[in-house]
């Protein structure tokens, strides 16, 4: 059922998907709208354009430069060079320092007018020139009160005579001037800050993604392998006795032949199943029954019919089991009787196998007698008895194998009644596994 359109949460996208221009574009809109607003829009009509610092102070209103060209120029020319913030901000901040700067020293009208400057000093420090910035504001205002102070007039003379008609640095200017800076550089950090935080989640998130595409290839590479494994092990076992028969004994060998036929319909029924998991999109659910304990019989009797002697018994409480339990138990018990269909030696072999319900954990074990093979497989590609293992620890299981004392070989495994499948030992069971992926003998 798909959710309507009210529970979509809308968000607004952030200023750095934004066109590179949109920001520049409000910036000149504000600026010069403040601007003119803020020179001739004061109470009843009167020009307004002193420092906020000396509003409602009481004192004579300080004057100003009339905007003119070269002032209308200076008010665009900083939001003008924030079109270059990304590619090179720290030539941004300082170009539109510099006009920022002399627009105050002609004595233009007080406004938004340093507003490009705060955007061009948050993109510094955002794209990681820090250090600049905080050093560069406090050299900059030191370097403008300076200045100020040599070529300065008092208030009420400022915008009236001469090319820079600034005003003389006060205690009060000053205070406003660096508490705005400090306002902005802690404001930039914050956002820098903020901009990092999500840029490591992102970073995160997308680890835990390729984790679990590692966890989930490396479970469908030892899917195809058991059934691979299996199958293709009993068809080479039967097609041999085929043909060793098909003159002397037909009807034998076309017993053979036909559990051939069932062998590859069940690897192909299989492999679809594991494939279409990759393929599907959005499925809930598979569309084949996954394999377990409940098709324990159809895997003991191909068994048999591959002339393997097989006694299977069970004991406890039998009921049913978590799906990755289940699977687990059946694909140790397929893999332990392909090995002895391959590794038993020559000569009549039984294989046992045991499967114990007890209150807490469920225990498999097979055994055969017949020559077995050495438990460390040094051959290139076996992977059997690490995959089996891989599966009891992905479940918090145990796993053992190895030669029987009086000769054959055992496996056992011990799994959760109750389990699910753990990250941990999955991510290890994939570093061991390495880069070949399962595939190949077991023992």
């Amino acid at each position: 059922m798909s959710s309507s359109p009210a529970q979509v949460r809308a968000h607004w996208p952030r200023p750095g998907t934004w066109p590179v221009w949109v920001v520049p574009v409000l910036v000149a809109f504000f600026q010069l709208g403040g601007s003119l607003g803020a020179q001739g829009g004061g109470p009843g009509g009167e020009a307004s354009g002193g420092p906020p610092w000396e509003h409602g102070g009481g004192g004579p209103e300080p004057g100003h430069t009339d905007l003119d060209a070269l002032g209308f120029a200076l008010l665009l020319g900083g939001p003008a060079l924030l079109l270059l913030r990304r590619r090179h901000p720290v030539f941004t901040v300082c170009a539109t320092a510099a006009v920022t700067a002399l627009y105050f020293l002609r004595a233009y009208t007080y406004g938004p007018a340093p507003l490009a400057l705060a955007v061009a000093m948050m993109a510094a420090i955002v794209a990681g020139h820090r250090l600049l910035t905080w050093a560069g504001t406090g050299i900059g205002l030191a370097a403008f009160f300076g200045l100020t102070a040599l070529i300065g007039v008092p208030a009420a003379e400022r915008g009236q005579d001469g090319p820079f008609p600034v005003e003389e640095p006060t205690l009060g200017g000053s205070s406003f001037v660096v508490g705005w800076a400090l306002v902005v550089l802690v404001s930039a950090e914050l956002i820098r800050m903020r901009a990092q935080r999500a840029a490591e989640t992102a970073r995160i998130r997308a680890e835990e993604e390729r984790r679990q595409a590692s966890e989930e290839r490396l479970r469908m590479a030892r899917e195809l392998h058991d059934v691979l494994a299996h199958n293709i092990s009993m068809i080479n076992v039967q097609a041999g006795v085929a043909l060793h028969l098909i003159d002397q004994n037909p009807e034998q060998a076309r017993t053979a032949l036909a559990a051939i036929k069932d062998a590859s319909k069940e690897a192909l029924t299989e492999m679809r199943g594991v494939i279409g998991a990759l393929r599907a999109q959005g499925e809930t659910a598979p569309r084949a029954p996954t394999a377990g304990l409940d098709r324990l019989d159809d895997l003991l009797d191909r068994a048999r019919s591959a002339g393997l002697a097989v006694d299977a018994e069970i004991t406890g409480d039998r009921r049913p089991l978590h799906a990755g339990t289940d699977l687990a138990a059946f694909r140790i018990v397929q893999e332990s009787l392909t090995n002895v269909t391959r590794h038993a030696g020559p000569g009549p072999v039984t294989a046992r196998v045991r499967i114990a319900y007890g209150e807490h954990e469920i225990v498999v074990r097979v055994e055969d007698d017949g020559r077995g093979a050495p438990l460390l497989d040094d051959r290139p590609g076996g992977s059997g008895l690490r995959g089996m293992r891989e599966r009891a620890a992905a479940l918090g299981g145990t796993f053992d194998a190895g030669p029987r004392p009086g000769g054959g070989f055992r496996v056992r495994a011990a799994l959760p009644l109750d389990a699910e499948p753990a990250t941990e030992p999955a991510a290890q069971a994939a570093e061991e596994t390495g880069p070949a992926g399962p595939g190949g003998d077991a023992q």
